[in-house]
């Protein structure tokens, strides 16, 4: 079970979310831009300090503040795909549902290119 949470107070109480439903939304949001070849099981010596060992594997890493959320995300780019259009697009499809889903509106996206994905 997940230790990190969000928390949303509301009218009739309050709504905790974890980290892990959280790098769900994120997952299938990233699997939703174009150039996207998949998120990056295996990452750098750099990337793999940034993410745990538990969220490293999965490549996104979710970590709250006060009304606020840090995202970091681990894709692989198909080949022939502009690298920076495609993490920007990243960011914002994340964003965009993540927001959408839990109404917390203060959503940061660091994107992490990990390497290129060419056609078989």
């Amino acid at each position: 079970m997940a230790e990190n949470y969000i928390t949303c107070v509301e009218e009739k109480g309050t709504i905790n979310i974890s980290d892990d439903v959280i790098a769900t939304m994120v997952k299938i949001a990233v699997k939703e831009v174009d150039g996207v070849a998949g998120m990056a099981i295996t990452a750098g010596p750099a990337v793999s300090d940034l993410l745990n060992k538990k969220t490293s594997s999965k490549g996104v890493k979710v970590s709250f503040g006060e009304n606020s959320m840090n995202i970091d995300v681990v894709i692989m780019v198909k080949y022939g795909s502009n690298v920076v259009n495609v993490a920007t697009a990243v960011q914002e499809t994340v964003v965009t549902h993540v927001q959408d889903m839990t109404s917390v509106d203060d959503v940061t996206v660091n994107v992490h290119v990990s390497g290129i994905a060419f056609d078989k």
